[in-house]
């Protein structure tokens, strides 16, 4: 497997387990203390507290961004051009984990700093693949 099947495997897979989290969180508050019911929830997580909203807001990152990221993967193999992202795209990867991991970890401003850092290194890797796969 190459480093792209790799880096886009891996995103896949971490936006699944991010899913499996936020579930089992959401199947914990309905049954559990809170009884927030099952058809009465907020897609984006305000109903539940703290780590519950942080792991579904981290989720919708990814879903957010997944779409891009396996597009340019698409675009480049169509047109045999993986090479571009050989070398620098796991850090597409390790940015999307590290950024995750913040976003469920803490709220402080110098994590959303931090946070937003990590989106940019992802967002400035991507629009550097569309741009060579462009040119």
């Amino acid at each position: 497997m190459t480093e792209v099947t790799t880096a886009l495997a891996g995103f896949a897979g971490w936006t699944l387990i991010l899913a499996l989290t936020m579930i089992t969180f959401r199947l914990m508050n309905a049954f559990g203390g809170a009884k927030i019911a099952l058809n009465q929830f907020s897609p984006g997580g305000s109903d539940l507290p703290g780590f519950g909203q942080r792991i579904t807001r981290a989720h919708l990152n990814c879903i957010e961004t997944l779409p891009v990221f396996a597009g340019l993967v698409v675009a480049a193999a169509l047109a045999e051009q993986l090479a571009v992202m050989e070398g620098t795209v796991m850090y597409i990867l390790y940015a999307r984990l590290a950024q995750s991991l913040v976003h469920v970890a803490s709220t402080a401003v110098p994590m959303v700093f931090l946070r937003g850092g990590l989106f940019t290194v992802q967002v400035v890797l991507m629009l550097y693949y569309a741009y060579q796969l462009l040119m």
